[in-house]
């Protein structure tokens, strides 16, 4: 049954294969002109396209008496059409772009910014380029190698892994039983609806020293301490500090810590008490429920940003507290999709 009606057309010329290539070799050596050979090929060729391959594959060769002479040669040709098809296709979305591929390179190579988070920063300041890419586009061209600088290994996270089940841990921790529990936190904390509620964790390396990190929930916003080792006078001092120097302010300003069960940790009355007023408490302290580091979650993303700088291994007793600091900065002036491209900063201000 024959189809009446269709919306394909017939195909009104075909490109030239190899084996027509040589068969204009052949006839061309004969010396029969254009015309003649586009006559003499099944199906007939028009004048015009064995010129124009007669003239892409012409090579120079020397007689027997060392004579050089152009003659046209099928291999040439095909070569030279083989390499015309490799690069057909669409160029490169940025184009001719330089500032852009720069500003990209050197946001994601020294700056250790993500894809996205260049591409959301240039969103919202409002920097003007020629292109206007998206964030898949630019992973796809890191992909492809069309960035000169940079490539996959510059990348914090390639590719976001599947996430894990969990499961609430009802059981309360051996060794922290006087611990107020998590469940107790209110649920103005849970939601990230007030400012002023923090999580906690020690980030280590392979020497003493180690990082106090304090996050904050709904700004994420960062406070690192380095200190001399692990312990609960080393934190207890870092919080001292802390409150010595927002001082009234500090109250308002760390209302809450929820923090895991690490010995480092336990002091909870030592955590809570004032350094400047005898007697009173200065922040209230939540523990999380074993093995739920999900919990803090806010602080485990923080913890990855650190270890851009830091990896895991890395003895932190040769980064000085000026190191520490820049990477503080860096941390709460980087902009987050989650805060609609503002950084902790602008986001606070």
């Amino acid at each position: 049954m024959e189809q009446e009606k269709y919306s394909t057309k017939k195909r009104k010329w075909k490109q030239l294969c190899e084996k027509e290539r040589y068969k204009i070799e052949a006839l061309s050596q004969q010396g029969l002109t254009p015309a003649e050979i586009g006559a003499a090929l099944k199906p007939k060729r028009d004048r015009r396209t064995i010129e124009r391959e007669l003239k892409r594959g012409p090579t120079e060769q020397r007689d027997y008496q060392w004579r050089e002479k152009r003659v046209y040669l099928a291999d040439a040709g095909q070569r030279k059409h083989d390499e015309f098809a490799a690069n057909k296709g669409r160029g490169l979305k940025i184009g001719h772009d330089h500032k852009l591929a720069e500003y990209i390179e050197k946001k994601i190579k020294d700056e250790k910014y993500s894809p996205d988070a260049v591409m959301g920063e240039i969103k919202t300041q409002g920097l003007q380029f020629e292109v206007t890419l998206c964030t898949k586009t630019v992973y796809n061209m890191i992909d492809r190698g069309d960035f000169l600088n940079i490539s996959n290994k510059d990348l914090p996270v390639k590719k976001e892994r599947k996430k894990r089940g969990y499961k609430r841990v009802r059981k309360v921790a051996l060794n922290n039983t006087k611990g107020r529990s998590i469940e107790e936190r209110p649920s103005v904390v849970e939601s990230r609806e007030e400012y002023g509620h923090w999580e906690m964790d020690c980030v280590v390396g392979s020497g003493r020293a180690c990082l106090l990190v304090l996050t904050e929930r709904q700004s994420r916003e960062e406070v690192i301490f380095k200190m001399a080792a692990k312990t609960q006078a080393c934190v207890l001092l870092s919080l001292d500090c802390l409150e010595r120097k927002y001082r009234n302010n500090f109250k308002k300003k760390f209302k809450s810590i929820t923090m895991d069960n690490g010995s480092e940790f336990l002091d909870m009355e030592g955590l809570e008490t004032s350094c400047l007023k005898s007697g009173k408490k200065r922040t209230i302290c939540y523990y999380a429920h074993p093995y739920s580091a999900w919990e803090r979650g806010s602080n485990e993303n923080q913890n990855k940003l650190i270890r851009r700088f830091i990896p895991k291994g890395s003895n932190i007793d040769k980064f000085s507290k000026q190191d520490i600091k820049r990477i503080q900065n860096w941390m709460n002036n980087y902009p987050r999709k989650i805060l609609g491209y503002k950084s902790p900063c602008q986001f606070t201000a």
